[in-house]
């Protein structure tokens, strides 16, 4: 019952997220304002597992949507959040161990092997513009877990040998972690948003019997882009034309 929940849970996030990122698209305009900010954002990533030996860098792409929600009082400060919908992260280059298989382990001896674990992010992050448009940002990030898997290559007679393992059973389908960051707010059309952020999981990545001293670490630099925030500025400006509009009375208009 527990497992078909979780099931459920993570395909509907699944299908949420995906759905929100074309609706955005269409409804950029309507989710913008003059304290909203909406965009999609987008880029590479550079993950690792703290305490994993010999382990490498494992790089990867990340796509999401954001939203910075601005102060009334103090425009300066926002709040930063978003789903990052692709958002890979795992180690490469692992150290080997038994697949319980002689013919497999025989296989990929003296290969290696890459973990990659595949979250749904979400960043719920206090956010800074100075005046010369360089901010800061920091704050929790939560991860919903949708595939982890095992990839184990080797070369023989000069072709790939390659074999996923499924190890979604054994790892945490929630991580949760903080996240830190700093950018630039580009004058360039609607608005650019550069920024280098740095995750630093809080939450082992294995359960049960699995290591408890590791964690996700992982560097983003990204690009943001809002969508309809021209076109939600022309409208505001165009409504507040019409109710500024001065009507002349009627004994005015007939005036010669």
């Amino acid at each position: 019952m527990k497992k078909g929940f979780l099931i459920f849970t993570a395909f509907f996030c699944i299908a949420t997220a995906q759905s929100q990122v074309l609706i955005s698209l269409i409804f950029g305009d309507k989710l913008n304002s003059e304290f909203l900010e909406f965009g999609l954002e987008g880029g590479a990533n550079f993950s690792t597992i703290s305490n994993m030996g010999s382990s490498a860098l494992n790089p990867g792409f990340n796509l999401g949507f954001y939203f910075d929600l601005r102060s009334r009082k103090n425009p300066a400060w926002m709040i930063n959040t978003g789903v990052i919908v692709k958002s890979p992260m795992g180690a490469k280059e692992i150290p080997l161990y038994s697949l319980n298989d002689e013919n497999l382990d025989n296989t990929f001896a003296g290969g290696h092997i890459n973990r990659e674990i595949r979250y749904f992010n979400v960043p719920i992050l206090i956010k800074y513009q100075f005046k010369n448009n360089i901010y800061l940002k920091t704050g929790p990030q939560f991860g919903l877990l949708a595939k982890a898997f095992d990839e184990f290559k080797n070369e023989i007679n000069n072709d790939d040998v390659v074999y996923k393992k499924n190890i979604r059973d054994q790892v945490h389908v929630i991580d949760a972690g903080l996240a830190f960051g700093a950018g630039y707010h580009m004058n360039v059309g609607n608005g650019l948003n550069i920024t280098v952020q740095y995750y630093y999981g809080l939450v082992t990545v294995m359960k049960g019997d699995g290591p408890n001293n590791q964690y996700n670490r992982s560097l983003y630099v990204t690009a943001g882009l809002p969508i309809g925030k021209g076109k939600a500025a022309q409208k505001r400006a165009e409504k507040e034309a019409e109710l500024n509009k001065v009507v002349l009375p009627e004994d005015e208009k007939n005036k010669p």
